[in-house]
């Protein structure tokens, strides 16, 4: 039997991700340590299970049943991971979204996954202007809630008032291991992009099978992505692989620069940085960049 099928094996039938990767920071008595940094603050483990709930408390208030889709469409901030684990753990498929793609590459994936709400940053709304006008003229609209990140909702729902609104209890679906958990649509550069469905275990395997063993991020690391949680490289190294050990995020709404990066590695102490192929060339290049001690 391979490492994966006793891996899998051991992951009960009764399963979901986000409960289980937020119980066992808790239950290892992880919930005052910080989780999450963005440029409005810090956030301990503890914040962000309350923040899950309470967004978990707000699909339900909307009416999003379990396996419906969620288009998350955020930029890099506390925001995100609230999003994102708050609609695994109320059973309902997140689908996480390149902020870099076209208005019509947008209207395709609302259509394509028939999101019932898209949450969105304010910078990036404009991008669904057309798409949101379009779901209003279909006989049956599969959109029908929208939910703003960012000071202003511009006539939309504003995710920080939903939040502070909403419940604190903690409810988790009845999900199984073998549910959808999420969606991460592809680049597009071949046809139209195509959504890769992935199931609930599958973020703990690649934890237990890599990133654990590998990588031996433990809780004293604090990790900067140069990349973005959008995709898979970042989805692993700034928030699954960090959370499963308690360690501690740093998150960059912005797009990475040398000077921004050089910046936060200073001023966190962080100890682990992800980047691209082409971002370390053009950071090592840089003047702003840490020089090694002589």
């Amino acid at each position: 039997m391979t490492s994966r099928a006793l891996t899998a094996s051991a992951i009960p039938r009764d399963y979901n991700f986000a409960a289980d990767i937020l119980k066992r920071n808790l239950d290892a008595g992880r919930g005052e340590k910080i989780a999450f940094i963005d440029p409005r603050g810090n956030y301990t483990y503890a914040d962000l299970a309350g923040r899950v709930e309470r967004f978990a408390h707000v699909l339900r208030s909307l009416g999003v049943r379990r396996e419906e889709r969620v288009l998350i469409c955020l930029l890099d901030s506390i925001d995100w991971p609230t999003a994102f684990l708050g609609a695994i753990k109320a059973g309902v498929v997140a689908v996480p979204v390149n902020t870099l793609m076209t208005e019509d590459d947008y209207r395709f994936m609302i259509e394509d996954s028939r999101a019932r709400l898209l949450v969105v940053s304010e910078e990036l709304l404009p991008k669904f202007e057309t798409a949101i006008a379009a779901s209003k003229d279909i006989a049956q609209p599969y959109l029908e809630h929208v939910i703003v990140s960012g000071e202003k909702a511009h006539g939309h729902s504003r995710f920080a008032d939903l939040l502070a609104a909403a419940k604190p209890d903690p409810v988790t679906a009845p999900t199984t291991r073998d549910d959808m958990c999420f969606w991460l649509y592809t680049s597009g550069s071949t046809g139209k992009p195509k959504a890769r469905c992935i199931t609930m275990p599958d973020l703990r395997l690649t934890d237990d099978l890599y990133a654990a063993p590998i990588l031996g991020i433990n809780g004293k690391r604090h990790l900067l992505l140069g990349g973005k949680l959008f995709f898979a490289y970042g989805l692993g190294n700034a928030l699954t692989f960090p959370m499963s050990a308690g360690a501690t995020t740093v998150l960059l709404p912005a797009r990475p620069t040398p000077d921004l990066v050089a910046d936060l590695l200073k001023r966190h102490g962080v100890t682990i940085f992800y980047a691209v192929p082409t971002f370390y060339a053009a950071f090592l290049a840089s003047p702003a960049a840490p020089q090694r001690p002589s």
